[in-house]
């Protein structure tokens, strides 16, 4: 059994270990922390940390680190959220304040956090598969080309440009923009692409025109359902490299791919407080095993998704989970009151 003064003592290695990228021996521990006792009784509490597997001496003779499982025993246990600085509310508020739409807000919200942090941001879209079509715009750009433009009543808006097989004047696409707006709007993005499937046999007029169109309608209905993340900060990786200990691909990858970060958040369990964390090894199934992940809840329209930070195990765990936990509230205060003005 690890005492109190082990878990503070852990505590202390962690904080230490992530502000200065050093091992940490019982003397600094002593001459920092002020625990009032011997340096003697610390490396009595550090072997005990070490024979629970809590921390770990990278080279013989040196001071120790923590592992995987020591960081988890942190982030649960010890781990105490800093509150943010005032210049960093000010920022959070500054920087999301009137957006354009959703896309916009989530965009603006990754980079804040990879600003404030020097870690990956990602926020997970929220849900759209019960959204309101509540309009769909056609407007003609060069011949043979259309700008579909599908708004919902969660505030998303999805735009596609494509090709059709004939040309088509203003008055052709006002007609056809008021058949597609009397067909789908006020219906859910799921039943909008089903009656959207079920009209095409009946249509006769341009009947090849209002095939290309609804198909590209249906494509930008299909984004509205599925999954997706957006991220910034690849690059931090690069800076932060010597904090992993094989390549950095992997993370790179699933950036990349982003279906194996969308499996790793949607997997991770959050605690009381809607925060929640994935650190190293946890993250073995995903091919992320050096990697930390931390994410918070928010509410958009009913609907619960995360934003979240990746980066190595070694990163300033109270300072990012204050972060996201902060973005995540702003967030679902924003989506609550555009749903209050609408």
């Amino acid at each position: 059994m690890v005492t109190e003064r082990g878990l503070r003592v852990l505590r202390a290695i962690v904080e230490d270990y992530v502000d200065t990228n050093e091992p940490v021996g019982s003397k600094s521990i002593v001459d920092r922390h002020h625990f009032g006792v011997s340096a003697a009784t610390i490396r009595n509490d550090m072997a005990l940390l070490e024979e629970e597997e809590l921390i770990a001496a990278p080279h013989t003779s040196s001071g120790r680190v923590p592992t995987d499982k020591g960081y988890r025993m942190f982030v649960d246990h010890l781990a105490e959220l800093r509150p943010l600085t005032a210049a960093q509310r000010t920022a959070i508020t500054s920087f999301l304040t009137d957006p354009a739409d959703l896309d916009d807000l989530l965009g603006r919200t990754v980079r804040l956090l990879t600003q404030l942090t020097g870690q990956v941001a990602l926020v997970q879209y929220p849900s759209f598969a019960r959204a309101t079509v509540t309009h769909v715009e056609i407007v003609r750009i060069a011949e043979r080309r259309v700008l579909v433009i599908v708004v919902t009543d969660t505030g998303r808006v999805s735009q596609r440009v494509g090709g059709i097989s004939e040309d088509i004047d203003e008055a052709d696409t006002a007609v056809l923009r008021a058949r597609l707006n009397t067909l789908i709007t006020g219906h859910s993005v799921g039943r909008a692409a089903e009656r959207l499937s079920a009209e095409a046999p009946s249509v006769t007029e341009q009947r090849s025109v209002y095939h290309d169109v609804a198909a590209l309608v249906a494509e930008e209905l299909e984004e509205f359902r599925q999954d997706r993340l957006v991220m910034a900060g690849a690059a931090t990786l690069a800076r932060r490299e010597q904090d992993f200990r094989g390549s950095i691909h992997p993370l790179l990858e699933a950036i990349e791919e982003q279906v194996t970060l969308l499996r790793l958040m949607g997997e991770m369990t959050a605690g009381e407080n809607g925060l929640s964390a994935s650190i190293g090894r946890e993250n073995a199934p995903f091919g992320l095993a050096e990697a930390a992940v931390v994410a918070s809840d928010y509410d958009a329209s009913g609907s619960s998704a995360r934003v979240g930070l990746m980066g190595p195990t070694r990163m300033d765990y109270s300072s990012n989970l204050a972060a996201v936990r902060a973005v995540a509230r702003y967030l679902t205060r924003l989506l609550d009151d555009d749903e209050a003005r609408r």
